[in-house]
């Protein structure tokens, strides 16, 4: 499991309209836990005993903080607490210490060199057994994991070097230059290149699968949510629009199908 995207979370400040918004949007149900201090939403597909992501509120230190709404994703390790040390080392940032989520597992929030932010997590599988999840792929589900970095070789090795990740398909962009993707074993998951320079910092999105990319652009702009980009297609033959719900947290669709 080291090196597997594993969850991916929204922070917002409006949980309710966020939820009405993507259920609708992508088909999503919900299951709600009380936490200490605020309810944590899973977003649930029909017929799977296992959430396929997550969604929390802003807290007040985050808006001190001023950490916008936004989705990140989990990487599983071995580790935390040795990855941690290693983030580090290796001119990373710690942005939250390794601390331990009963029933579930024990992670941390760090940076890589550059800036960009994703979460690290050591899971502690459920007593009686693994749960259920879709298959890789499957519509409603995460499908890609891109970074835009500051400067996409560099950041390559350290993330190479740390997941076990391999590359996959270079694709010159022409004057935005490679689009590397990487595979972890024999699937694909993900992408990286050097961000734009109107972009303001290196970051980490995720594309959520939809039936098919018209449709799902049309419902994003009648839920509310902006169309920032798209939708056009990429190759191999996918189609993928860049988004940004109500409550201004960035995502993106892709799909199969125009």
């Amino acid at each position: 499991m080291h090196g597997s995207f594993i969850w991916h979370e929204l922070m917002t400040p409006d949980p309710e309209g966020a939820k009405a918004f993507y259920c609708e949007l992508i088909g999503w149900g919900t299951e709600e836990t009380q936490m200490p201090g605020f309810t944590y939403t899973s977003f649930t597909l029909p017929g799977f005993s296992s959430g396929v992501a997550g969604m929390m509120p802003l807290m007040p230190d985050m808006k001190e903080q001023v950490v916008p709404p936004n989705w990140t994703g989990y990487i599983a390790v071995d580790d935390v607490d040795a990855m941690v040390t290693d983030y580090e080392k290796a001119g990373g940032t710690i942005c939250r210490p390794a601390e331990d989520i009963p029933g579930i597992g024990r992670f941390a929030v760090v940076a890589d060199p550059q800036g960009a932010v994703v979460c690290i997590m050591t899971p502690q599988m459920p007593e009686g057994g693994t749960g259920e999840w879709p298959q890789p792929g499957s519509v409603g589900t995460v499908g890609w994991n891109e970074l835009m970095a500051g400067d996409w070789e560099k950041a390559w090795d350290f993330y190479s070097a740390r997941f076990g990740w391999e590359k996959d398909m270079a694709v010159d962009m022409d004057a935005m230059g490679i689009y590397q993707t990487f595979k972890l074993g024999d699937r694909g998951i993900g992408g990286m290149m050097t961000k734009r320079p109107e972009m303001p910092m290196p970051y980490w999105g995720f594309y959520f699968i939809v039936p098919a990319i018209d449709a799902a652009v049309a419902k994003v702009e009648k839920l509310g949510g902006n169309v920032l980009m798209g939708p056009h297609q990429v190759p191999g033959g996918s189609w993928i629009a860049a988004c940004q719900d109500p409550q201004g947290a960035y995502f993106n669709l892709t799909s199969g199908s125009r």
